[in-house]
């Protein structure tokens, strides 16, 4: 049987698999600066006999293995790191000031690591239900929601009929997964406020236009008519989350500058928030005397997930692990994920992948002591690399 021999494959590179993610965990790149692990990605793969190649910007890789004829299934994993530094006190940790895989996208690119290497052994081994072509994209810069557009424009998802990927999850018990149908990550939007008002001496505020204070009353307004004019029954957040505005204690400086996102579900949603967010800056600029230029920037849409790569993945998983570790995700992330990007050109899908084991590895996402159970890896390699092989099996079916 075709899973048996995948899965004692994968096993038997366990330990490779986590080595190789504990070396992406020591020596973490932000988004833009991954030349490195994107080399090391590279060589790993070179090494096993596998076709690789780096963009020509020197970060990420494209690598493809079966036959280039069949229907080709993607399989995604994300490279890049955060700028937060690492607390915890173990052999892996970080070994760069203020740089840290918080996010685990160290162990989203070893699961994909050991589903390449599994696949490519199923095809050597010929122990096949159906022809294989299979792409694994390993992508720079999701945190800026820039990588997955740099990799689409660079050719990753030519000929590609379908994509899957995982991202892990602290919340959730190792050797459980996560699924949803459709929606399961929202729109993020960029916001930007740039007021400019009139400076002057601190003493007196009668003589000037003051930016801060039209900043005060903008955050609360936003806050506050937000909400109110969107349906209690529809998803909105909106969170300022950065500041700038003068260089001295006695001083009205002449502009403050605000910066924040947008979170939304629905299309409807997305555009009428938009709608609001410059009616009430404009009330705020008459009503202080100043200027307010709002600039809101397109980030990734919703992350849908398909309902028939969903079902491959739910039996994949199933399969694997058992009916009863399949947890239904009854509500969508308010997060963001660039993967969307992909699904905007073919159909896929996201699961979560348990990876909490105690306290040591039930630290949130975006925190400085995350760390993960890494059976999980085994566990995501395993489902990427079942899941691929049933959706071909299912379209060489469909094609005949």
């Amino acid at each position: 049987m075709w899973t048996s021999f995948l899965d004692q494959f994968i096993d038997a590179r366990e330990d490779q698999i986590i080595a190789f993610r504990r070396h992406l965990h020591a020596h973490p790149e932000p988004s833009g600066s991954e030349h490195e692990t994107s080399r090391h990605v590279f060589h790993a793969l070179c090494e096993e006999g596998i076709e690789a190649k780096v963009l020509t910007s020197g970060r990420g890789v494209i690598a493809d293995v079966g036959n280039d004829v069949a229907p080709r299934i993607a399989i995604r994993a994300d490279m890049d790191a955060l700028r937060i530094g690492d607390e915890k006190e173990i052999e892996y940790a970080s070994r760069r000031p203020n740089l840290m895989h918080a996010c685990g996208h160290d162990g989203h690119t070893a699961a994909a690591l050991g589903a390449i290497l599994g696949l490519q052994e199923l095809i050597k081994s010929q122990v096949l239900p159906c022809p294989l072509n299979i792409r694994a994209i390993f992508q720079p810069a999701e945190e800026t929601a820039m990588g997955a557009l740099e990799m689409i424009e660079a050719g990753a998802l030519e000929k590609v009929n379908a994509i899957i990927a995982l991202h892990l999850d602290p919340s959730r018990e190792v050797g459980r997964i996560g699924i949803r149908d459709g929606a399961l990550t929202a729109a993020c939007d960029d916001v930007e406020f740039l007021i400019e008002g009139q400076g002057g001496h601190a003493a007196r505020p009668h003589e000037s236009h003051d930016p801060i204070a039209a900043a005060a009353q903008l955050i609360n307004a936003l806050y506050l008519f937000v909400p109110r004019a969107t349906d209690s029954n529809d998803a909105v957040v909106l969170t300022i989350g950065q500041m700038y505005a003068g260089d001295n204690s006695n001083v009205i400086p002449n502009s403050a500058h605000l910066k924040g996102t947008l979170r939304t579900l629905e299309t409807k949603t997305r555009v009428a928030t938009r709608e609001t967010i410059a009616r009430v800056a404009a009330g705020v600029a008459q009503a202080s005397g100043t200027k307010i230029e709002v600039r809101i920037s397109d980030g990734p849409p919703s992350v849908i997930n398909d309902l028939g790569v969903n079902a491959v993945l739910r039996k994949a998983a199933g399969e694997l692990l058992g009916e009863d570790k399949i947890d239904i995700i009854t509500s969508p992330s308010m997060g963001g994920e660039d993967f969307a990007f992909y699904l905007d050109h073919v159909p896929g899908s996201m699961f979560r992948l348990g990876s909490k084991n105690g306290e040591s590895t039930s630290y949130a996402l975006h925190t400085p002591r995350f760390d993960i159970d890494e059976r999980a890896l085994i566990i995501g390699a395993k489902t990427l690399a079942r899941a691929a092989v049933l959706w071909s099996q299912s379209a060489s079916e469909s094609a005949r």
